[in-house]
This record gives C-alpha cells, sequence and structure tokens, in this order.
C-alpha cells in the first residue's frame, strides 16, 4: 500500500491535475502581478476588494487541490471536469471586475478549453467549450467598465452596446473554441490509440517470444529424449525375454514397456501437432459436445475428481474453431482446478451471439492477489512445485484463436476462470 513518503498516484486524470494546479498557480500569480500594476502604476479604477477576494479564492482552491492530491486515491474526469469549470468561473468573475470582453485577457479562456479538448473525453470536452463560450457572451453585456481598457481608450458602459471590434473578439473566440475543441480532441484521442495500439503490439511480441522460446526448447527435449526412451524399449525387451522363469519379473517389465511406448507415443505426437503444415486450420465443432469430449478425456487422467457439467439453455449451438492446442490449454486450467481441490468442480457452458463462454469454479484457496495481474502474462505459478509454464501457453493459445481467459476470486471462496471464446458459424 501507498505510505506518505511515496509518489503520488500517477495514473492519467492525476498527472493531469497536477499539472492543471501548477498552471492555475503560475497564471493567477501573473494576475495578482498584473492587477498590482494596473493600480498602482497605470491608476486603474477597479473594484480592489473584490478583484483580489476572487485571487485569494484560487489561491485556496489550488491548496486544497494539492491536498487533494496527497490523499493517494483515484482521480476520477469528473473531479477533472469540475477543477476546469471551477476555473471559468473564476475567471469570468475576474474578468467581470475588470472590464468584461474589452479585457484583453479575455481570450485565455481558450486555455482551459484546450485542457479539456486534450484530456476529457469528448463530451466533457464541449461542456468546457461550451460553458467558456457563454461566460464571454455573458461578459460582453454585463460586467464593470475599466476605461483604460476600453477599445481606443474611450470610456463605455454596457449600456451603450457593444462595439463592432468587441463583437469581431466575441466571433473569433467561438470559432476558436470551436475547431480547438474539435481537433485538439481528435489529434489527443489518435495519439492515446496509438500508443494503446503500440502498448499491445510489444506485449504479443514479448508473448510471442516467449511462446517460440518454450517451443524451442521442448521440441529440442523431444529430440533428446527420443534416443534414452528407444535404448530402454529395446533392453526393457531383452528384460522381458531374460525373464521367462519370473513372471513376477515379466509383469512389472511389460508395464515398464508399455509405459515407455506411452512416452515415445507422446513425443511422437508432439513433434507432429508442432508441424504447422499439418496442424491445418482450426475445425469449427459444436461446443457442447467438444466440452464433453474434453472433460471426458480429463476424466482419464485425473479419476480422483468429482465434478459437475452445466450446459446454459439457450437457442442455437455455440459453434467453436477448435484445434489440438485449444483442447490442451483447457486441459490445463482443469489440472489447475483439480490442483486446487478436486471437490466438486463446477464447469459451466454458456454463450452469446458473439463469444462462447467456459467457467470452471473450484474449490480451492483461490489467488493470491499479489501475483493475480501478472498470470498467463509471464511465467508465474500459483503452486509450490509449478513452474508457470501451463497458464502461460494457456492465455498464449486461447489469445491467437481470438479469446481470453480471466481467473477471478469467487465471493464464496475458491477460483473461477473464465475462458471466453468467439463464437463461430457453423460449417457448411
Amino acid at each position: 500500500m501507498p505510505t506518505a513518503t511515496q509518489p503520488l498516484p500517477l495514473s492519467t486524470p492525476s498527472r493531469n491535475l497536477v499539472r492543471l494546479t501548477i498552471v492555475r498557480g503560475i497564471t493567477w500569480t501573473g494576475f495578482l502581478a498584473g492587477i498590482i500594476i494596473g493600480v498602482e502604476f497605470l491608476g486603474f479604477a477597479l473594484q480592489v476588494r473584490a478583484v483580489i477576494g476572487v485571487v485569494l479564492a484560487m489561491a485556496l482552491i489550488n491548496l486544497a487541490t494539492w491536498w487533494r492530491l496527497g490523499h493517494h486515491s483515484a482521480i476520477t474526469h469528473g473531479e477533472y471536469l469540475a477543477h476546469l469549470l471551477a476555473d471559468v468561473l473564476a475567471l469570468t468573475l475576474l474578468f467581470y471586475y475588470t472590464g468584461g470582453s474589452s479585457n484583453p485577457f479575455i481570450t485565455y479562456y481558450l486555455v482551459p478549453v484546450t485542457i479539456a479538448a486534450a484530456t476529457l473525453p469528448w463530451r466533457y470536452a464541449w461542456i468546457i467549450a461550451t460553458t467558456a463560450l457563454l461566460a464571454y457572451s455573458l461578459l460582453m453585456v454585463h460586467y464593470h467598465p475599466v476605461p483604460q481598457l476600453a477599445h481606443g481608450h474611450h470610456a463605455h458602459g454596457p449600456d451603450e452596446g457593444v462595439s463592432l471590434h468587441v463583437l469581431g473578439m466575441w466571433l473569433n473566440f467561438a470559432l476558436s473554441a470551436g475547431l480547438v475543441t474539435f481537433f485538439i480532441y481528435k489529434m489527443a484521442h489518435a495519439l492515446r490509440s496509438r500508443e494503446q495500439a503500440l502498448s499491445t503490439t510489444r506485449e504479443s511480441a514479448l508473448r510471442n517470444e516467449q511462446v517460440l522460446a518454450v517451443a524451442t526448447q521442448a521440441a529440442g527435449t523431444a529430440h533428446e529424449l527420443g534416443t534414452p526412451l528407444s535404448t530402454m524399449a529395446v533392453l526393457l525387451s531383452e528384460m522381458h525375454d531374460e525373464a521367462r522363469d519370473n513372471p513376477m519379473l515379466q509383469k512389472d517389465i511389460e508395464l515398464l514397456r508399455q509405459q515407455v511406448d506411452t512416452c515415445k507415443a507422446r513425443l511422437r505426437e508432439l513433434v507432429e501437432n508442432a508441424d504447422r503444415r499439418r496442424m491445418g486450420e482450426p475445425q469449427v465443432r459444436d461446443g457442447e459436445v467438444w466440452l464433453a469430449c474434453v472433460v471426458q478425456r480429463w476424466l482419464v487422467l485425473r479419476p480422483d475428481v468429482s465434478h459437475r457439467l452445466e450446459v446454459a439453455e439457450r437457442r442455437g449451438r455455440p459453434w467453436l474453431a477448435v484445434d489440438t492446442t485449444l483442447e490442451q490449454a483447457l486441459t490445463n486450467l482443469l489440472n489447475n482446478a483439480a490442483d486446487a481441490n478436486p471437490d466438486d468442480i463446477l464447469i459451466s457452458l454458456d454463450w452469446t451471439p458473439q463469444e462462447v463462454i467456459i467457467d470452471i469454479r473450484d474449490h480451492g484457496p483461490g489467488v493470491a492477489l499479489a501475483i493475480a495481474d501478472q498470470l498467463g502474462e509471464t511465467f508465474v505459478s500459483t503452486k509450490s512445485k509449478g513452474l508457470g509454464i501451463g497458464l502461460f501457453l494457456t492465455h498464449a493459445t486461447i489469445n491467437r484463436l481470438g479469446g481470453g481467459v480471466s481467473l477471478y476470486n469467487h465471493p464464496e471462496g475458491g477460483t473461477l476462470t473464465e475462458v471466453v471464446l468467439p463464437r463461430s458459424e457453423p460449417a457448411s
């Protein structure tokens, strides 16, 4: 957990609020200096108490914002919008007491408009732009005049009408605010999308490199194990012939030879499946039938397991594009559930028009929160003797088929593993 000595939580809204607070401090310090110069040296006729009150109020808001940032809780887009609206309100009050739309700094409204367009969602950005435009429009007719700031230095009040110069400034601001909001938002959105795509590509490339490394190691291991297994098979055959007078020993040797043959067959199958030319395209099958077959084959390997298979009642059939790697991936997840607790494992199948969902619920100790986010991204294991390769390859296989795997701690205990796969059209 974060402590008081650790840096601020640097999520995107938090970073933006830190920057806004710095900009606000610099800006309003400049406004205060300008007010002092205008009153003391240029003789501006200002309502000094009201103007200084606005500046002090913004100073208090800035201090409160720094205090808020020190509490490490998440900052939402709505809260960030509220800060920008406070800035627009404060600017409106300041300009109201300093000449309204005739104030040369009136276009500073574009600063919160630009910040909103670059950092906030589309709807919030237009809220800031619309609010700033309404405030500008209001200041064209309601304000305290400052003769020195009037156009051409002629004193005139709000009741004398709006000059063409001020009207042109308002039209320029309206066009600028609309264009800034539209184009800055589009540019920022494109940059965020590009950054997200690059991040996804980097993660995919890293995962593919790790999968390739595992596959290369597996192929080398299969080749190296082939020779000693063949040697063992020959020696066991000879031992079987030499033990004709000992039926019990013959029986044990026969069992060993069967196990060696099984290992050789598995290695041969591994090599054949690794040949991409022989794997071909995934086969479209009925998800319910396919899942039942996978579970039955798994039960042969895990006879100690008790389970329930539930299939939702839905219109249509849950067609899936499957191959041998997907079957192995699901078997890995079932084995993880059985290793956690072999009793009463619930396997459920559901589907929507776009997806097929397979849930595996066990009653084990659950997933430690410290490693929950890392599972499947690298070689992290939930077992004391595990290497983490199974979950990693399972994620890689299901992601390759367009699906995803999520692990949750069930509210009633244990782990809920959710496999989501794209639903396919039945083969014609």
